[in-house]
Parts: structure tokens; C-alpha cells; sequence
């Protein structure tokens, strides 16, 4: 009898366990279909054969989405130069590379990198339907590395870009590259945003600043293709990469959709950026460097323009036909200037009409001249 007794206290403890390991295991379950991690709250069809669907995580369904609702958007650019044959007087069309780009508007406006078109004598862009159509250029800026072209295709074939806004990123932020690495079309590729406002330098070796730098895996072709948020916004233009390689090393670089929203409707107007200027012609950074100076040296003063009329002077000679410097310009409303990229960034965040307080060193003595900035020839 004792022994029976002992059996049936064992016999309910093993099942007193074993409801109590029932209802941890249900919690866990519980908690992980709670988790957006681990299950999605949303069911993909693989396809419509009667195939079970897949869950998918909220993230990878996000991936999906965007790339469906942006995909149509991207472009795939062609160059084409001209090339003479050797021994005859045939003309070819050789492929010069290749790279991405995004339909701006319904007019037809295409957004790409300046090096991408770059000596084109022949532009050609597909579409994701895959028609091609020639290119004409609009546009560009190769000190900031962006080219406007324009295409005429039917407007049901061009879907437009939506703008984000790039002053809103922070490190860490979920980006997404859509381009044609290596000319494989329409390829997706996922990271962070893994640093704000790099600087990179340009095709004419103008320094391209608050650059967005992201571990997005970016090669060659995806050049001029879109940087996206979660949202499927536009919030950067892929520019270059940083490998030894020429293969990505997870450090890409892309150009803020807020600076390119400024450069477009210029590009669009004039052809180029309208800068406005002081009204002085300059010495090249390495002859500044060879009389030992820092700064912009001041070459001549335009005659009537804004230098001008503040009594700025260029290099002048003495009685005796010695060379002397004029005025140096060290800083533009009290920010340094050190250099002729230095002067062209800062006078790009003007326009004209604005006035500015340049300050200048002349036989060690401080000037200060209130500029007035005017429009360029």
C-alpha cells in the first residue's frame, strides 16, 4: 500500500511539471509570435499554385514593398562614344559603361551622376519595361557630380521618384540601393545609413560635402541609381564607392536628396549652377602655394563688378617693376576660406543680390569689404 501511495505522489508531481512545462512553453510561443522579429503579422503568397504562403518578417516584407513601388523608377543608362576605326574611315559606336538613374517627373526628366554620361556622344536610357529611348542631356554639374537628361516615352511608362528628405537621417537609419551593379539590372541591396556630412571629391576634383555614407553594398553601375528610406523615399543619389577593388567594401557614398532638390531646377534653367561671384579673378591653388600663402590670392578685380566697388586690388607692380600681392581672402562672412574650393562652396550657398563680409590680408593688415554678389556672365 505504501508503495502505491509513493507512485501516485510521484505520478502527480511528473504531471504537476508537466502542466507547468505546458504553459511556459504556450507563454514562450505567445511572446515570440508577439515578437515582429520573429513572425510577421502579414501572410506572402509564393505564388498562385495553391503552394502554402510564407511568413515573412515585417522587415523582409518592407524590403519587398519598396522595391515593387521604386523598381519602375530606375533606369538603366547607357554611354556611347564614337570611335573611328584604325585602318578605314568607319565610325563604330563603342559602349563606354554603363550606370543607373531615376525618373525625376512625368515630363520625361532622368537624374543620374555626371561621370556616368560623362564624354557620351550617345546617351540611351532603359526603361523597366525595357524599351530604350535616346537621351537628351538638360544639364549637369561635375562639382557635384549630377547630370539631367530628358527622354520622350509615354507617361504611363514613367513613374516618378518620390522625395524624402534628407535632413531627417541619423545613423543607423534602414537604406536601400536600387541600381545595375556590373549591368545586372534592377538590384536591391539593404543596409544603415553608417555616417552623415563625409566629404568626397568630385570628377573635377571640387569636394562634394554633407555626403551620406551607407554599408549598402554599391558597385560600379550603381552609379547615379536612388538611396532610399523604409518608406521608399528618395533620400540620396549613389555616387561612388571607397575599395581598393573597385568591388564594394561595404563604405558607399551617396549625394543628400536636399542638395539635389537645389541643383535640379538650376541644371533644369541654365544648364549649370549659377553661382554668384565676388567679381575677382583668382590664383590657382599651387601658385598660391608657391609664394607661400594661405588663401585665395586675388589675381585681378573685374572692372565695375562688386570687388570693385569695394576697393578690393589684385597683383599690382611698384615704380621699380617689382610684383606685389594684393588682397588674399581668408574668410567669407567669418568662415575660413583656405583654398578655391573653399570660396566656390561658400558662395554657393548665396545668390545673388545676397551681401557678404569678405575679409582679406593685404601687406599684413586685416580688410574687411561688404560685398554685394552679383550675377555671372
Amino acid at each position: 500500500m505504501k508503495k502505491l501511495i509513493m507512485k501516485v505522489k510521484v505520478f502527480g508531481s511528473l504531471s504537476a511539471l508537466l502542466l507547468i512545462a505546458v504553459a511556459v512553453l504556450a507563454t514562450s510561443v505567445e511572446n515570440e509570435s508577439d515578437n515582429p522579429a520573429i513572425v510577421s503579422d502579414e501572410l506572402i503568397q509564393t505564388s498562385n499554385t495553391g503552394l502554402s504562403p510564407v511568413q515573412l518578417t515585417k522587415d523582409e516584407n518592407n524590403n519587398i514593398q519598396v522595391f515593387k513601388n521604386v523598381s519602375p523608377s530606375v533606369v538603366f543608362v547607357t554611354n556611347t562614344q564614337l570611335r573611328r576605326q584604325r585602318f578605314s574611315l568607319n565610325v563604330m559606336e563603342i559602349p563606354r559603361g554603363s550606370g543607373t538613374g531615376f525618373v525625376w517627373d512625368e515630363s520625361g526628366l532622368i537624374i543620374t551622376n555626371y561621370h556616368v554620361i560623362h564624354g557620351a556622344n550617345k546617351i540611351t536610357i532603359t526603361l523597366e519595361s525595357g524599351n530604350p529611348y535616346p537621351a537628351e542631356v538638360v544639364g549637369f554639374a561635375p562639382e557635384k557630380d549630377i547630370a539631367v537628361l530628358r527622354i520622350k516615352a509615354p507617361n504611363e511608362q514613367l513613374q516618378p521618384i518620390v522625395l524624402g528628405d534628407s535632413s531627417n537621417l541619423s545613423v543607423g537609419r534602414k537604406v536601400l540601393a536600387i541600381g545595375n551593379p556590373f549591368a545586372l539590372d534592377t538590384t536591391l541591396t539593404v543596409g544603415v545609413v553608417s555616417a552623415l556630412g563625409r566629404e568626397i571629391k568630385s570628377t573635377d576634383n571640387r569636394t562634394i560635402k554633407d555626403v551620406i555614407q551607407t554599408d549598402a553594398a554599391i558597385n560600379p553601375g550603381n552609379s547615379g541609381g536612388p538611396l532610399l528610406n523604409s518608406m521608399g523615399e528618395l533620400i540620396g543619389v549613389n555616387t561612388a564607392i571607397y575599395s581598393p577593388s573597385g568591388a564594394s567594401a561595404g563604405i558607399g557614398f551617396a549625394i543628400p536628396i536636399n542638395t539635389i532638390a537645389k541643383l535640379v531646377p538650376q541644371l533644369i534653367e541654365h544648364g549649370r549652377i549659377i553661382r554668384p561671384v565676388i567679381g575677382i579673378e583668382t590664383l590657382k591653388d599651387y601658385q598660391a602655394r608657391r609664394l607661400g600663402v594661405k588663401g585665395v590670392v586675388v589675381f585681378s578685380v573685374q572692372d565695375g563688378l562688386a570687388a570693385d566697388a569695394a576697393g578690393m586690388v589684385g597683383l599690382r607692380y611698384d615704380n621699380r617693376g617689382q610684383l606685389h600681392l594684393g588682397d588674399v581672402v581668408i574668410a567669407i562672412n567669418d568662415a575660413p576660406v583656405t583654398n578655391e574650393d573653399s570660396l566656390l562652396s561658400y558662395l554657393e550657398q548665396f545668390k545673388p543680390g545676397d551681401e557678404v563680409k569678405v575679409t582679406t590680408i593685404r601687406d599684413e593688415k586685416i580688410y574687411n569689404y561688404e560685398v554685394i554678389l552679383t550675377k555671372p556672365n
